[in-house]
């Protein structure tokens, strides 16, 4: 997926459109969209247009508390749903069409049988104040509940609450992301 699909990607998970108004809109209006557009741009713009997209990420992480790297692998249509601290590790993989919520946490364990970093399926939704540590894997169609801390693996199709996480197995956790980008 080239640049340009990924952020139509991303602004489709705001809108459900992506005409022209609506990318200026949501460029204007919208924080989350605004990082994750020059996020994209980042990932292949070449020098000397990488420096100034570098301290343009810079500015944004510090005025709105997301710590994305560009280093981390993200997946098309990601949605922040409103801006506050979100951290994610620039190792970390993130799937297709997931959903990040103030205070989120992607992070990495240092030591012990999981250390290393996370690895996020495919529609999952991540709620507030929620963390995610470890070499885990996270499954596709995932509801991650707010406060939850999650350090093991998530099978597909299940629901994640409380501290530490209890998995539910077989939920059903459909109707949470929206405007879901298909390829």
């Amino acid at each position: 997926m080239n640049t340009r699909q990924l952020i139509r990607s991303d602004l489709f998970r705001y809108h459900g459109k992506t005409g022209t108004l609506q990318f200026l809109k949501a460029l204007l209006l919208i924080e989350g969209f605004r990082y994750m557009f020059f996020f994209r741009l980042y990932k292949s713009a070449v020098q000397p247009f990488r420096l100034l997209l570098r301290l343009i990420l810079r500015r944004y992480s510090y005025k709105y508390g997301f710590q994305i790297p560009p280093t981390a692998s993200i997946g098309y249509g990601l949605y922040i749903g409103h801006f506050g601290t979100i951290v994610v590790n620039g190792n970390a993989t993130l799937g297709n069409n997931v959903n990040l919520s103030p205070g989120v946490v992607i992070g990495q364990a240092s030591r012990g049988k999981l250390k290393g970093v996370p690895v996020v399926g495919n529609r999952v939704w991540i709620g507030s104040n929620a963390v995610i540590v470890g070499k885990i894997t996270i499954g596709d169609d995932v509801l991650i509940a707010p406060g939850a801390y999650v350090n093991r693996d998530v099978p597909a199709n299940s629901l994640v609450m409380g501290n530490p996480g209890v998995v539910y197995e077989g939920k059903n956790v459909e109707g949470y992301i929206l405007n879901e980008w298909g390829v």
